[in-house]
């Protein structure tokens, strides 16, 4: 289940295959520029590597891939959004890091039945703002399935 989103929430807009996703400010440590991630064999093929991240060695998502998108080609725009997750920090890369909105309750409805079928990470609400349309997308939708448990070791 999404996150409950609060009144006056500030939220960071990404954009991954042309769609603009929102992820509450509260689950994101920073946002990176593009940094080539190191390999680690027998993961998951949608963690792409690890990244030294200031000392910190940090595993990487693509989140083209854990969505089951076709892949992009890296730009100048693409960013590596620092998710906080559990006791660790994982990347997720992302086609850009456009804006930080603030949400109000009246923006927030849930999201149509069947939205993302073709994926297992499942939205639950969308943010409507004046023309636009945001899949509010929480860190452990992507990161709680059992397929992603290689991506993070078990902290106990």
């Amino acid at each position: 289940m999404t996150a409950e989103i609060k009144t006056g929430e500030k939220m960071i807009v990404f954009m991954v295959n042309g769609k603009e996703y929102a992820i509450s400010v509260t689950q994101v440590k920073s946002i990176e520029k593009w940094q080539k991630p190191t390999r680690v064999p027998g993961v998951e093929p949608y963690i792409c590597g690890v990244i030294n991240l200031r000392g910190v060695v940090t595993p990487v998502i693509d989140l083209r891939k854990r969505l089951n998108l076709p892949e992009y080609e890296i730009t100048d725009e693409t960013r590596i959004i620092i998710i906080a997750y559990r006791d660790t920090e994982i990347g997720w890369i992302v086609d850009e890091a456009n804006d930080v909105i603030t949400v109000h309750e009246s923006e927030i409805e849930s999201a149509p039945e069947g939205i993302q079928k073709d994926t297992d990470v499942s939205i639950e609400q969308i943010v409507k703002q004046e023309n636009r349309l945001l899949n509010i997308i929480d860190a452990n939708a992507v990161l709680d399935k059992e397929s992603s448990q290689s991506a993070v070791p078990d902290q106990a």
